[in-house]
């Protein structure tokens, strides 16, 4: 293949990934978000920070654990300054816990709301904001209709959306650009002391658009995400 083939196949790459919501950052260059090898697996190996993200939840365990992996990457995002939408439901975000992830309160805006209805129609109103950075939407259920009007609304306002749906049933399918799993791990032993060390989880990507799915154990260590490349466990203390 000569080298002007190959720049042709290079540039329908990135034609597709733009036709597809994976539209470069407009200084050109892609800056990596913080999540150290997750982000080899999607496309351009940068985390797609302007689309719908779908975060499932088979039980409580993992919807807690899945709230504090999101609070550590809309820390990541908010570095820069911004605004983050966070949609809930029956009170289930502490929101003083999220200062452990570095995100200060001014930096959230809090909705409670009971229907699922009426989350996702803030949810796609809040995603057409230019002025927000990210917005956060806790879910029982989301169709792929629904799910391509959010991926639309921020095609043009360059938000960055993740759904927290509870997902204990067969999962339908979505036009969202990614689709996570989080699982909790028990925290890695200080100075030989359990109990005491730093949030741990399991990272899964389902289903990613044009990338690679994959699964990492991760943990938050002085405000970013760290791989851990070997963990123990005893019996007692292993998650399944």
């Amino acid at each position: 293949m000569s080298l002007q083939d190959q720049h042709i196949i290079k540039e329908l790459r990135q034609q597709i990934l733009r036709w597809e919501g994976y539209k470069p950052p407009s200084s050109g260059r892609f800056e990596p978000l913080g999540i150290g090898n997750v982000e080899q697996a999607f496309p351009n190996k940068v985390f797609p920070k302007s689309s719908v993200h779908e975060v499932v939840c088979a039980s409580t365990e993992q919807a807690a654990a899945s709230g504090g992996f999101l609070a550590g990457l809309i820390s990541l995002l908010l570095k820069q300054g911004g605004v983050c939408v966070w949609i809930y439901r029956a009170g289930r975000v502490f929101a003083p816990a999220l200062a452990t992830f570095g995100v200060a309160p001014h930096q959230i805006v809090f909705i409670d709301l009971k229907k699922d209805a009426d989350a996702l129609w803030v949810m796609e109103e809040a995603l057409k904001c230019s002025g927000l950075t990210a917005v956060v939407c806790e879910l029982k259920d989301m169709d792929f209709k629904q799910s391509q009007r959010l991926q639309r609304a921020v095609e043009h306002s360059r938000v960055t959306g993740f759904v927290l749906r509870n997902a204990t049933g067969k999962l339908t399918a979505t036009a969202c650009a990614a689709r996570w799993q989080i699982k909790p791990l028990p925290s890695l032993p200080i100075n030989g002391l359990p109990g005491v060390g730093h949030f741990c989880w399991q990272v899964d990507l389902l289903k990613v658009r044009n990338g690679q799915t994959g699964s990492w154990v991760m943990q938050w260590h002085e405000g970013m995400f760290e791989q851990v490349t070997e963990i123990l466990f005893d019996e007692e203390r292993q998650v399944g």
